[in-house]
């Protein structure tokens, strides 16, 4: 099961990134607090990566850690800190 999704994450992988916090980066130069730049990007690139991943897999929180490369308890972390809803992601 892992290496199917390890298989079907090479797609996501080769994926162009399009959102919009890669696009306007140079933004967060202007309007972000000094010293927050850094945490702001990458929680919103994290929130991405998190989400597509619990896209893919329905919601499998287990399945998408191993695709993110994490421990599922810093995955459960991450997705309370960003107040992430996985239950939109079940089908």
């Amino acid at each position: 099961m892992v290496n199917f999704f390890a298989q079907r994450c090479v797609k996501f992988k080769q994926a162009k990134m399009t959102d919009n916090t890669i696009e306007n980066i140079e933004e967060y130069f202007f309007t972000a607090d000094e010293g927050r730049i850094y945490d702001i990007v990458i929680d919103k690139i994290g929130r991405l990566l998190i989400e597509k991943a619990l896209e893919k897999t329905h919601g499998n929180r287990i399945l998408a850690s191993k695709i993110l490369g994490l421990n599922r308890n810093t995955l459960h972390a991450k997705i309370k800190k960003l107040h992430i809803d996985v239950d939109r992601f079940k089908s």
